[in-house]
């Protein structure tokens, strides 16, 4: 199955030679599991052509906001309601979570408690899973018709399901502890509180979900769909 990654955002200049960039985390993470990719930056305004040009869409995390005026997100918000009307199937991370809920009529601000940073605890539906986190900004509106699949105390719509047609989480499954480690040393200093990264540091290590969220990614595109 051929998925195109909408990358909406780079990852720093000082981890991209050793970490890769978003798409090759996404690829690397989903490895094995019947998936084949192609990427398209958004950000600079490489689109697609048509939103049947692959059979899923993977939306990107990114270090703007949603509500940015900035030229591609009108657009990809568009092409989004585009291939969710045609039923291709669609899944979003972190801004990609956020985007989506946009498009679709929810809403998205930066959130008064502040910053979550590195592995967090999620509730899915009963069952825990933790994932590494990297957001301010959070869903603060579920669009019409999607459902709430996970949440914790301070992220209550952490992820968003909209039936067989889209699937979305704030979290970062494609992320590993060494690249949350980079971005405490390049993007935390002066911006995140340092109590928010020691409280990270000390997790870290620890085993978390994040091949069980891929697996669920992938199962989620491949599950039969109505012609």
């Amino acid at each position: 199955m051929l998925i195109g990654i909408l990358q909406t955002g780079q990852s720093p200049d000082a981890l991209r030679a050793e970490a890769g960039d978003y798409p090759d985390m996404f690829e690397a993470a989903l490895a094995g599991r019947g998936l084949e990719f192609c990427r398209y930056h958004v950000e600079d305004g490489a689109f697609p052509a048509s939103v049947r040009d692959c059979e899923g869409w993977l939306i990107t995390g990114s270090r703007h906001g949603v509500y940015e005026d900035l030229p591609f997100i009108p657009k990809l918000e568009a092409f989004l309601r585009e291939a969710y009307g045609a039923g291709v199937p669609i899944v979003g991370i972190c801004f990609g979570h956020q985007i989506l809920a946009q498009a679709l009529g929810g809403k998205v601000e930066r959130f008064e408690k502040g910053w979550a940073v590195g592995p967090q605890d999620y509730d899915f539906g009963g069952e825990k899973l933790t994932l590494n986190a990297w957001h301010r900004d959070q869903v603060t509106k579920v669009p019409p018709g999607a459902k709430v699949t996970a949440r914790n105390e301070f992220c209550e719509f952490a992820g968003l399901a909209y039936d067989e047609r889209a699937f979305s989480v704030q979290a970062h499954p494609e992320y590993p502890d060494s690249f949350i480690d980079g971005l405490m040393r390049t993007r935390g200093p002066g911006v995140v509180p340092e109590p928010l990264m020691a409280a990270a540091r000390a997790r870290m290590g620890q085993a978390n979900s994040s091949t069980a969220m891929a697996d669920r990614i992938a199962a989620f595109f491949l599950q039969p769909r109505p012609l």
